[in-house]
């Protein structure tokens, strides 16, 4: 049982380590930061450690889930259960037909 135990234990920090390499990664992504459509109406905040915040007008958390950025494309999961996606062109984010800058 023991030996179990501390097996388990050492999965869970090797989880943890990963967890916390990600993250750190992200920190240093080139797309983490605000992105604002050009009347500023819509926000979204891509936050290093995986999830995002879209404000809408004066509605601060309209949407919130996790992202995944592959190369120059972002995949978005919103908690709800939506899903979406965008591409990132020349420094300019392009998602559902915005064009978002970064801020």
């Amino acid at each position: 049982m023991r030996r179990i135990t501390t097996t388990l234990l050492a999965v869970v920090l090797m989880g943890s380590a990963l967890h916390a390499e990600e993250t750190e990664m992200q920190a240093d992504h080139p797309y983490v930061g605000l992105w604002v459509t050009e009347d500023g109406h819509i926000r979204h905040e891509l936050l290093p450690n995986g999830r995002y915040v879209e404000a809408r007008g004066t509605r601060e958390r309209a949407y919130e889930g996790r992202y995944e950025v592959t190369g120059d494309h972002i995949e978005y999961w919103d908690d709800t259960g939506f899903t979406a996606d965008g591409d990132f062109v020349d420094g300019i984010l392009h998602h559902a037909g915005m064009i978002l800058y970064r801020r």
